[in-house]
């Protein structure tokens, strides 16, 4: 959510936002509400003030004057009540347009209609090169017994899946050895809930949004896809100090996507899952553009070295404005290569949000007296079991086995996965 006064005051610069990213959003209909919104606010507050002098003027009348008084009171208040319920009225209408106007994208932030035109701003790794047909993932773990499909589906129906023997070691492999890496970088851990509140979701600006592709409680509430939500909302409603900040955390949660439109995409296997695991990266700063451009590329270049850490080719995408979603202000994509597919599939997202998150949220803090709202970041650390997928293509050996990459090998307890 932005800020009424800066939209206000900005008011080109909010539509040519909105038309970058390729968004239908008319400012022109959200000031006029608003002038509504601050006609009847001033209104009310005018009778309010006017009920409180006529209610001292009450107590010294007498006789006539006093019933005068009192009449005029009662039509005060019967007008008051009126344009009261004008203003409930006004004010849904005003939130709900509040919470559609899009996050500015940054000058850096190509422009480009859909993903199609994402630009490739970095590659690191050499693809590898097998000397025999390289298999995917789904035939390699079968073989060592590292997942059990049929049964993921008999017990979970569709994209059900269980890891097990060196399937589950390797995750939690995986999961330690990310834990000790951002660790190491001055992040603090955190397990976070998964079911979290409907209102936490609107925070962030998963909901209304991304309303098809979350699961719902029979109370209403939601399971998270990201900790991002549940560490956002860690933090609502509170005054921080200038000095604590950054924040820095690691959160890892249970997540949940009904991957909704989807069914036809990649059916089979562990690269589209209904729920995984995840590590994920989350920063709140000083509100400076600065400060957060600088941690967007830390937070970034974080998995990028946790990815080149395991020897994973990837490479990076700029996303543009066109696929760039209402609340960001700029994401990077990186994906790692998928020898099987022939291709570089998604295992990390990372984009900075300035105040638009934190506004919902009312996360501020003290910068002498002052009370400003923080600015948020995110960036996937790691999502299990996708990983799973370049770690066994990438590093799969003509009698099937898999080598453990060595960064890997201690938290494993082998160099080597074979039948």
């Amino acid at each position: 959510m932005l800020d009424i006064k800066f939209i206000r005051e900005n008011k080109e610069l909010i539509a040519l936002g909105a038309k970058k990213k390729h968004i239908d959003f008319d400012v022109d209909k959200l000031l006029k509400i608003d002038d509504k919104r601050r006609e009847l606010i001033a209104s009310i507050e005018k009778k309010r003030a006017e009920q409180n002098q006529v209610s001292t003027e009450v107590v010294k009348a007498t006789g006539p004057e006093r019933e005068k008084l009192i009449a005029s009171m009662k039509a005060l208040k019967v007008d008051m009540e009126k344009e009261s319920e004008d203003l409930k009225d006004i004010m849904k209408r005003w939130q709900t347009l509040m919470l559609a106007v899009p996050n500015i994208p940054d000058m850096s932030v190509p422009d480009g209609k859909d993903e199609s035109e994402n630009k490739e701003v970095k590659v690191w790794g050499d693809k590898p090169q097998f000397d025999f047909k390289p298999k995917d993932h789904v035939e390699l773990m079968t073989s060592l017994g590292m997942v059990d499909f049929e049964r993921g589906t008999k017990t979970h129906g569709f994209r059900g899946y269980f890891l097990k023997g060196a399937g589950a070691d390797l995750t939690w492999a995986i999961w330690n050895y990310a834990r000790d890496f951002f660790g190491a970088r001055g992040f603090n851990p955190f397990i976070a809930p998964s079911i979290v509140k409907k209102e936490f979701f609107y925070g962030t600006g998963h909901l209304p949004k991304d309303a098809e592709d979350l699961y719902k409680t029979q109370d209403e509430d939601y399971l998270s896809g990201t900790a991002e939500v549940p560490m956002m909302a860690y933090h609502g409603d509170e005054i921080l100090k200038k000095e604590e900040l950054p924040k820095k955390y690691l959160a890892f949660s249970p997540c949940y996507r009904r991957e909704a439109g989807s069914y036809s995409k990649d059916t089979k296997g562990l690269i589209r899952v209904h729920e995984f695991f995840k590590l994920e990266q989350l920063v709140l700063c000083e509100g400076k553009h600065d400060v957060s451009a600088a941690l967007h590329e830390e937070i970034n270049k974080n998995f990028e070295d946790f990815l080149e850490s395991l020897g994973i080719p990837y490479h990076r995408l700029l996303i543009c404005c066109g696929d760039l979603s209402a609340s960001k202000v700029k994401q990077y994509d990186t994906e790692a290569w998928f020898p099987s597919q022939n291709a570089y599939r998604e295992l990390s997202s990372a984009a900075y949000f300035h105040d638009f998150q934190t506004r919902r949220f009312n996360i501020r803090y003290d910068d002498d007296g002052k009370k400003l709202y923080t600015h948020s970041l995110n960036c996937t650390a790691v999502a299990t079991p996708r990983i799973l997928v370049a770690l066994v293509e990438n590093n799969q050996q003509a009698d099937g086995s898999i080598e453990i990459p060595e960064a890997l090998q201690k938290y494993f307890g082998s160099d080597v996965i074979k039948k």
